[in-house]
């Protein structure tokens, strides 16, 4: 029964978080394909979109199939061409490896929060793309930024309590990443017909390049998302109900299993005495 409702509504997160935004924002040059052939998108799309919808399925054997259908049906509905094959497989390869790691993290909170990390730094800056010259700029940027990572901690920690707060540092680091990887796909996708060579060094210089902004500018909001999540792991906590008392190994069993064999003599029925009639003297 939970595959009636779980396969379509992973169908629709496949598409709402991966190109609806794009589909919604109007595509360039008024065509009517909602899954244009830009690297970027095909890959940060389509690999948001698997993460959703194998949380939503939670099993991997049902996750990748059901997200490489979609995607190639998706592909075809569409009216792409069949020819290039480098973005069809680019597709699919994003969406399968984002429902295998969707799938792992519905049993882990701490795989889906690192699952969740590269689709959570692609939402966050944009928003604000367009507004170059607002004022408040690094106010929306900021605070994006500082929700997903109090987001990514706060799943986290979702299972298994304080004990996976060891993993917030190397979250918080795949996280800080993912906008140098997200930035690093971007130039991929505006480098076409180039020297690999030459896209690779601008990929990877863009990729290290884009710690130094974001932790010089959003220190300050990396820190607020830590102390807000701590209160929002305190409070979830602190809302569930008391973990059951520890199973007694010997609550099945008779004493006869823990007493030894010269106590046995303690469960045994006592046997009832009969007193020996009266013997009349002899006389």
């Amino acid at each position: 029964m939970r595959y009636l409702w779980s396969i379509p509504s992973a169908v629709v997160a496949w598409f709402v978080a991966g190109f609806s935004a794009t589909y919604l924002k109007g595509l360039p040059g008024g065509t009517t394909l909602f899954v244009p052939p830009r690297i970027d998108l095909l890959v940060l799309g389509g690999l948001a979109g698997g993460v959703l919808a194998g949380l939503l399925i939670a099993r991997v054997r049902v996750a990748v199939p059901v997200v490489l259908i979609v995607a190639a049906g998706m592909w075809w509905l569409t009216g792409n061409s069949w020819s290039d094959r480098s973005l069809v497989i680019t597709l699919l390869v994003a969406s399968a490896v984002g429902a295998l790691f969707g799938a792992l993290g519905a049993r882990s909170s701490v795989v889906a929060a690192f699952a969740l990390a590269l689709p959570v730094a692609w939402y966050a800056l944009r928003p604000a793309q367009q507004l170059d010259e607002w004022r408040w700029l690094w106010q929306l940027n900021g605070l994006l930024v500082a929700i997903g990572l109090a987001l990514l901690l706060y799943v986290a920690c979702w299972r298994r309590g304080w004990r996976s707060a060891y993993f917030w540092v190397p979250l918080a680091g795949f996280y800080l990443a993912s906008f140098g990887i997200v930035d690093a796909v971007r130039v991929i996708s505006r480098s076409g017909g180039k020297p690999m060579d030459a896209v690779g060094d601008r990929a990877t210089e863009a990729f290290f390049q884009s710690f130094e902004p974001l932790l010089r500018e959003y220190w300050p909001w990396l820190v607020l998302a830590v102390l807000l999540a701590i209160p929002m792991v305190a409070l979830k906590l602190r809302a569930l109900p008391p973990p059951p008392p520890p199973v007694d190994p010997y609550a099945d069993r008779s004493n006869d299993a823990v007493l030894s064999d010269d106590l046995d003599w303690i469960d045994r029925d006592e046997p009832r005495r009969r007193l020996l009639p009266r013997r009349d003297p002899v006389t």
